[in-house]
């Protein structure tokens, strides 16, 4: 059980803990001495004729030795990255093309969030007015504008150790049998065989996605400085997309 608190007025004293000290005092004035007896540890002192950095202190002492100092302004800490462990608010520096970004009604979004040395990129996107052509490995985007996803660098996404594919909503329209690459190249466009491009495949989906479905990517050997593409997974099937939702995520170190 804590002790009993005892109030004051007529000596500023407000708060005083029976048997360690003083724990709330306000009046005109420097705050007590360094050195001075009988305030407790984190006593708070209210200076009345304090100006802007000398209203409020806080006794970092003992009840023995004071040692009043300006307690922080909580608007002006500042936390480094090394300090959260934790980066929530990062994007990649190169994004979709606008293969991608000029789609109607298409949706792109990334994140890349670091946390205890793990990074995790996470790519989400409603392929919505895109559209697939009717050759097999094909690049999915819209107009002559570059399709990727975005580029991934080891300076932003960690050394890739593996990551997934995932089916949100099923593919309508388009083609629904849909592949993941990645290119040395941030070139490809619609329409285009990814395989002009120097390229490995990360997903192969060897059939039509259905919803809840999540595919390991494969080896990110050397995945360093790398563009990441969407490709029909079959041929024939030349539309635009009504529907299909993805979450691609990568992990990192």
């Amino acid at each position: 059980m804590s002790a009993a608190h005892t109030l004051h007025s007529a000596d500023g004293v407000l708060e005083r803990i029976p048997g360690v000290g003083i724990s709330k005092l306000t009046r005109n004035g420097a705050p007590p001495s360094d050195g001075d007896a009988g305030y407790a540890p984190g006593c708070q002192y209210t200076r009345l004729d304090g100006g802007v950095g000398t209203v409020f202190y806080v006794n970092e002492g003992t009840n023995l030795s004071a040692d009043f100092n300006v307690a922080a302004n909580i608007a002006s800490l500042t936390a480094s990255a090394a300090d959260l462990n934790t980066l929530d608010v990062q994007v990649l520096p190169t994004g979709a093309g606008t293969g991608i970004t000029t789609g109607t009604g298409t949706i792109y979004k990334n994140r890349v969030q670091l946390s205890g040395g793990i990074y995790l990129t996470s790519i989400l996107i409603d392929l919505t007015g895109l559209a697939s052509s009717t050759t097999d490995l094909d690049i999915i985007g819209v107009g002559a504008g570059p399709a990727h996803l975005g580029q991934i660098t080891a300076a932003v996404n960690g050394t890739i150790l593996g990551g997934t594919m995932t089916c949100l909503e099923v593919p309508a329209g388009g083609a629904d049998d849909i592949d993941l690459y990645y290119a040395t190249e941030g070139t490809g466009v619609f329409d285009a065989a990814v395989d002009t491009l120097t390229e490995i495949v990360l997903v192969t989906s060897g059939g039509a996605w259905t919803a809840g479905l999540t595919v390991a990517l494969a080896d990110f050997a050397a995945s360093a400085n790398k563009y990441l593409y969407l490709t029909g997974g079959e041929a024939g099937t030349a539309a635009t997309y009504t529907a299909g939702k993805f979450l691609i995520q990568l992990w990192g170190y």
